[in-house]
Formats: structure tokens, C-alpha cells, sequence
């Protein structure tokens, strides 16, 4: 299927390693322009330079999204190299925090800049140029996390929470635009630290020594993802890619897990 995205603009922060950089080559292998994120400009270079040697176009951005400067600097990279942004993936979050009683406010509200208003604060910026464009798309990354929530890290799971309630509101306002908004909530990814952190694990408990050994135990075990396997960065940015499209117009205010069925809640 040709998803028609060759005269798209995508940034996609946070791009520069892990999911992110999976959806990075998603996209671009799709011929969107791909600004590639990081808070570092050299580490976004890498995945950029990767990018142009398959032939496609990518640009390198840096800015610390988590501040209002930062994002100001992240703003105007993208528009110094592209002009304006077609589609915006809030993928930059982390996934930190202490439990319930050694939490401070301080942390939740340190969460929260880095999981929600880092989004907020790109969504501010490039949707007038969407809405006078006519056409636009936001997604945010969440997790599944979102509404199955742990006991540990109540910072992390609430800041994802709140993506998934700001997806709705703000499909509400911009209805009619040309603008969609969506959340994708990804489960367990084989992120290369993800893989480290099983294959670790998986010596330790006798299921192996590669993540080809080690990869259905974790399915089962810490996702019990009824497909059998660990969804890969690219997954999810085959998802997103769909979303970005105008095959997926009418998808709107949309929380889209995925996670190998995983998920033991029918919302």
C-alpha cells in the first residue's frame, strides 16, 4: 500500500534511539521528509546520516523539549530546514520515577514535563500552520501502561494517561480542520536496551543466551502478548505511518494499542 506520504513533513521527537528511531525509518522509507529529534545534535545526526544513505531525506534537530527555550530551538530548527510540519509525533518520553510513598511533588511535576507538556508545547506551535494548511496530524506515544497502570512508577503511568485524555480534547478542537489526532500505546518494544535488559534476565532464568531464545519467554512472561513475539521499534512506526496518511482520515481521538494482545481490558 502506498501511504502517498512523499510531500510530508514528520518530526518525530526523541528519535534519535529506541522506538523513535524505529518510526524514523518507517517514515522515511515511506518519502516523508523526516526531522529526526534529539536533545543532542550530534546522536539525531547518526540516525539522519543513516537515513540519507538509503536515499532518503532527513534532517538533524536538536532542543530540549522539556523547557519552554528548548522547544522554541526544536521549533525553529524544523522550520529552518522544512518550512513547516505536516506531521507531528510526540514520541519523546521516559519512563523514571520512585513508588507511591518515596515520590516527591517535585517529581510528579518533573514527570510531567517531560511526558506531557513536551508535547504540548510543539502541539502549540505547529497547529495554526495545520489548521491554515488544511490538513495535519499529532500523534502522541503513550503505553499501554496508560490503562493497565502498575503499582511502581505512578508518575510515569499517570503523565501517559493524560496523552490519552488530551487526545480526545484535542480532536475536539480541531474538528473539521483536516487535522486528526491519535495516541498509540505501544507494550513491550525490543528497543536495544529493552533486548540488553531481557537477555540478562533470560541467562539468569536458563531461557537462553540470544534474543531469538530469550524473546517468546518475554512475550509470556512479562507481557503475556497472546501473538508470541515482541513487536520491534518498526512496528510501531508501521502504525504510525498508517495514522500519518489520509488513508486514515477518519481515525480521530483514537487510543491504539499495540502490544501482541497483551491487553487484559476491552478500553
Amino acid at each position: 500500500m502506498d501511504l502517498e506520504l512523499r510531500d510530508r513533513v514528520v518530526l518525530i521527537t526523541g528519535s534519535e534511539r529506541g522506538t523513535g528511531r524505529g518510526v524514523a525509518r518507517v517514515l522515511a522509507r515511506e518519502g516523508a521528509s523526516v526531522l529526526v529529534h534529539g536533545f543532542e545534535l550530534a546522536k539525531a545526526e547518526v540516525v539522519a546520516e543513516e537515513l540519507r544513505a538509503q536515499g532518503q531525506r532527513a534532517f538533524a534537530i536538536s532542543g530540549d523539549v522539556r523547557t519552554d527555550a528548548g522547544a522554541e530551538e526544536t521549533v525553529r530548527a524544523a522550520r529552518d530546514h522544512c518550512g513547516h510540519v505536516d506531521v507531528l509525533v510526540n514520541n519523546y518520553g521516559v519512563a523514571e520515577g520512585q513508588g507511591w510513598l518515596a515520590g516527591k511533588t517535585e517529581d510528579w511535576i518533573d514527570i510531567y514535563h517531560k511526558n506531557v507538556l513536551s508535547g504540548v508545547r510543539l502541539v502549540q506551535a505547529f497547529l495554526p500552520g495545520m489548521r491554515d494548511r488544511g490538513f495535519g496530524r499529532v500523534i502522541f506515544v503513550s503505553t499501554v501502561g496508560a490503562t493497565r497502570p502498575g503499582k511502581t512508577l505512578p508518575h510515569y503511568y499517570a503523565s501517559k494517561a493524560a496523552l490519552v485524555n488530551m487526545t480526545v480534547s484535542l480532536a475536539q478542537e480541531v474538528a473539521g480542520t483536516g487535522i486528526t489526532v491519535n495516541t498509540v500505546s505501544p507494550g513491550l518494544i525490543a528497543t536495544d536496551e529493552v533486548k540488553a535488559s531481557m537477555i540478562a534476565r533470560g541467562k539468569k532464568r536458563g531461557w537462553g543466551e540470544t534474543w531469538e531464545e530469550v524473546a517468546p519467554h518475554a512475550a509470556r512472561e512479562f507481557m503475556n502478548a497472546s501473538a508470541g513475539i515482541v513487536g520491534d521499534p518498526e512496528d510501531v512506526g508501521h502504525l504510525i505511518a498508517f495514522l500519518a496518511s489520509d488513508r486514515a482520515r477518519y481515525i480521530h481521538g483514537a487510543n491504539l494499542r499495540i502490544d501482541g494482545g497483551a491487553a487484559d481490558c476491552v478500553q
